[in-house]
């Protein structure tokens, strides 16, 4: 950078020497550049340094003013983007810094001081007109947005003016002006809805009633100590005090992003006023009802309570007697919404969410009621002793996650890699479908025993484009294995049904008449009940098919699932013996390996009813399931129930998981679908009888 005597800055890039080469791509690039002019400086910023952006307008803003000024920008912006990206391995980078560099060479020759005789006065007197020309005096005349540009535009020259002039020669008229900005700021923030913090006539959509009482319950901060290390020079206002509220104060404890508590301000009071507004009397309306934020905690706190259920834990959304319940309850949505607008790509985990929630709550609980003391507690924090930043909570919780996601995206290898090779959300979230995620050491597990768990890699040691070595971890419950046995296993039930369909058709078929009324003769209906064995040997295969196509699972399976699908095949297996023994007993004048098996049970009293006891007791699971089918309430209790005498029984008709259980329809809805299939089933086997199988014979 230039000073009045034309010497370079200390630590600012090399100046251009004849020597100095530019490629012929980088030559015209900027070419181009020169011909377009120097408005389009912001929107040439690679990806990779739009930090730079903003003060790049700010030159394009104030060159007309003062091009001497605007030079300084752009040359504070240069020495960031060299900052940010000292070997120019960006895309686009070096193109943009080569145009940059060049562009900075003919202001410097062009450009001169106006208000001062050098570049530190300079920039310092036109920080101060520009602050009383059009802050101080313009700030009643000029609308909001228009103001917010302003202040934009003096925060980026003030960070500019900080590297210019000393820190020692900047007098305090200057630093004044500059808190004043950062004062200024805050009530003209960028807002959605909501302008909570504009000066001047307040919007009308502040006066609606429901706004103004869920914003008063919001800044209920009674009992609740607001750490003096979190309140900027602002706050220490007492008029700025008034106006902290739960969700600054849960920022002070955890940490969480400036931006972060603004939207989740504006978003829970919107909530509460949309909810508590519906059926209410505008006439008397100071308070939110009693009623209106226990609701919206049982639509916020649904799946977190049903999690609490599986894992049969204790909620930690509870309230002790004599407290305010309203602002406990207040406090709790607020650190759950704070939570999900940080929780980026962890937000496809809703397991995970619920799993740092319940660790939070516990804190804010001994804050409130124990003896943890804010800040400096060992439950959160450890031994930290300062007060937490804008990115404790990232810093701290959703890294350290983070860095597992994205080790395991790194695996697939650009999608080319098998599914069974690398975990995606869902079986990373799974991990927190069991107790063993309560044990992790709050939050310092997240980066060890986490970690370890899931194989992580450390980001040092890992390359772009390139699966991480070491041995991965297996997949949940569930790998894909690609073979078209799926297409049976998947739809078991369905092939089960066709086959024996189409076995009991034959069978009938083949009769003297051919006629649907021979399955009422005795002999016919007892060869029809051989269906019952050639669905014994499809369960069979199904089963088998389970333990085959889900081995590579077996290593992260409970010891309770791995006994369910031997058990499943066991018993599978039995019935593909009893029930050929029990028919076989039944046949009269036996030949062949019927008549093997008829000698295995010749001594048995009753053997023309064997096979049909036998049957009765192989149907009673599918008699059960098939009751419990049109009982849809009774399931979604049953699915949902971790009594000890039901979970067994559930835990042998279908595995155990989180997602999916008890979704059920209505029994109308039930009923209508059931009598949809009978009819277009009986239309079908009609057909199929007729059509297909009587035509075809001779």
């Amino acid at each position: 950078m230039a000073s009045s005597s034309g010497t370079k800055k200390a630590g600012g890039p090399p100046p251009r020497t004849q020597s100095t080469k530019m490629s012929r791509a980088q030559t015209m690039f900027v070419d181009v550049q020169n011909e377009d002019g120097p408005a389009i400086d912001s929107e040439l910023v690679p990806s990779s340094l739009a930090a730079i952006a903003p003060i790049l307008r700010v030159a394009n803003e104030i060159e007309k003013d003062n091009p001497r000024v605007a030079y300084l920008c752009r040359f504070h912006a240069f020495e960031k983007a060299h900052r940010m990206d000292p070997s120019s391995s960006g895309r686009g980078v070096r193109q943009f810094k080569t145009y940059l560099l060049h562009k900075l060479e003919k202001e410097e020759e062009e450009t001169k001081p106006r208000l001062a005789r050098n570049d530190p006065k300079e920039i310092m007197a036109y920080y101060q007109n520009f602050y009383n020309g059009k802050i101080k005096e313009g700030q009643y005349a000029k609308k909001p947005e228009e103001m917010a540009k302003i202040l934009q535009i003096a925060s980026v020259l003030y960070d500019v003016l900080k590297t210019v002039v000393p820190p020692e020669k900047v007098d305090d008229q200057t630093h004044r002006y500059a808190e004043d900005v950062q004062r200024k700021r805050e009530q003209y923030e960028h807002y959605n809805i909501l302008p909570l913090n504009a000066v001047g006539a307040k919007a009308a959509i502040m006066e609606l009633p429901e706004i103004k009482a869920a914003l008063r319950a919001l800044r209920n901060v009674q009992n609740l100590s607001m750490p003096s290390v979190t309140t900027n020079a602002p706050h220490d206002l007492p008029e700025e005090r008034n106006k902290l509220d739960i969700l600054d104060w849960l920022s002070s404890v955890f940490g969480f992003q400036k931006g972060n508590v603004a939207n989740q301000r504006e978003h829970l009071i919107l909530l509460l006023a949309n909810m508590d507004v519906r059926k209410r009397d505008l006439a008397d309306y100071t308070e939110l009802r009693g009623s209106t934020v226990p609701k919206l905690m049982d639509k916020i706190f649904k799946n977190y309570w049903s999690w609490c259920n599986y894992l049969r834990c204790e909620q930690n959304t509870r309230t002790p007697p004599g407290s305010d319940k309203q602002q406990i309850q207040l406090i709790y949505i607020g650190l759950y919404l704070l939570i999900w607008g940080e929780a980026s790509n962890i937000r496809f985990m809703p397991e995970c969410i619920c799993y740092i929630f319940h660790k939070m709550a516990e804190y804010v609980y001994g804050i409130l009621f124990g003896n943890v003391r804010p800040v400096t507690g060992d439950t959160y924090h450890g031994s930290q002793t300062a007060a937490p930043d804008e990115e404790t909570f990232l810093r701290t919780v959703i890294t350290p996650i983070y860095q597992v996601l994205r080790k395991e995206a790194k695996r697939n290898n650009g999608g080319k890699a098998s599914h069974s090779r690398w975990r995606n959300y869902d079986d990373l979230n799974e991990y927190f479908w069991s107790k063993k995620c309560l044990s992790l050491k709050w939050p310092t597990g997240l980066k060890e025993e986490f970690s370890v768990h899931s194989d992580v890699v450390s980001p040092a040691h890992e390359t772009p484009n390139r699966v991480p070595a070491g041995k991965s971890k297996p997949k949940t419950n569930f790998v894909e294995a690609r073979t078209f046995w799926h297409l049976y296993r998947s739809f078991d039930r369905m092939w089960i049904f066709f086959i024996m369909a189409f076995q009991a058709m034959v069978i009938v078929a083949w009769t003297p008449d051919g006629s649907p009324a021979a399955l009422f003769d005795e002999d016919v209906f007892r060869s029809v009940l051989t269906i019952f064995i050639t669905q014994a040997f499809l369960n069979l295969l199904q089963a088998a098919l389970d333990i085959v196509l889900s081995f590579n699972a077996w290593w992260s399976l409970k010891i309770t699932q791995i006994l369910r699908y031997l058990l499943k095949f066991a018993v599978a297996a039995a019935w593909a013996v009893i029930l050929p023994i029990c028919y076989a007993s039944s046949v009269q004048n036996p030949t062949g390996v019927v008549k093997f098996f008829s000698n295995l049970t010749e001594n048995w009293q009753n053997q023309g009813s064997l096979y049909n006891y036998a049957v009765a007791i192989y149907l009673i699971p599918n008699i059960l399931a098939a009751l419990l089918f049109f009982l849809p309430q009774l399931r979604r209790i049953m699915e949902r129930s971790n009594s000890h005498v039901v979970t067994p029984f559930m835990w042998w008709a279908q595995p155990k998981l989180y997602v999916g259980r008890g979704l059920h329809e209505g029994m109308f809805q039930l009923l209508k679908y059931t009598l949809f299939w009978i009819m277009l089933l009986i239309c079908k086997l009609a057909f199929s009888y007729y059509v297909e199988v009587i035509c075809s014979y001779p």
